[in-house]
Parts: C-alpha cells; structure tokens; sequence
C-alpha cells in the first residue's frame, strides 16, 4: 500500500492540468493582444522603430549632398564673377587711348 491516499494523486494530477490549462490560457492571451496591437499599428499607420531609423539615414545623406552642392555652386558662382569682372575689363575701352573725333 502506498503512503498517501489515492486522493492527493488524483488532486496533484487535477492541479498540473489546471497550470498547464492556464499557461496555455495565457499564451493564446498573448498572441491574440499581439495581434490586435500588430492591427491597430497598420490603422494608425505607425512605423516600426527599423524602418524609422532607415528613413533618418536617408535623410541624413540628402541632407549631406545637398550641403556639398550648395558649397559647389557656391564656389562656382564665385568663380563666375571673377571670369565676367576679367570679361568686362578686357572689353572696357582704354582710357589712355586717344579717339579722334573730327
């Protein structure tokens, strides 16, 4: 014969299947909020935190080639009026030169 009654088996056996029922309860709880927080993340259109960060990079870079540009066509352009201040001074007529009018 054993040493305890068959009846704390039968209650051990019934309290392991009530854990393992509740666990499970709880895993299906889960995943049925994850869903519905996944579904109401598309509604609201919200982005994830990865695809986020990828947009700032992108940002970041076009922000830097438009930087890099704007110092070109800077210099560029500085470059442009000291050609046409050499252009309009080759062109300029010579004072010292004599005209003769009659």
């Amino acid at each position: 014969m054993s040493d305890r009654p068959r009846f704390f088996d039968d209650l051990a056996g019934v309290a392991g299947g009530a854990i393992s029922a509740l666990a499970g309860l709880r895993e299906e709880a889960e995943a049925m909020m994850r869903a519905r927080l996944d579904d109401l993340i598309q509604r609201l259109d919200l982005v994830r935190r990865e695809e986020l960060e990828a947009i700032q990079e992108l940002a970041a870079n076009a922000r830097a080639g438009q930087e890099a540009a704007e110092a070109k066509a800077d210099g560029l352009e500085t470059r442009l009026t000291a050609l046409e201040a050499r252009v309009a001074a080759l062109e300029a007529p010579d004072p010292d030169a004599v005209t003769s009018e009659v």
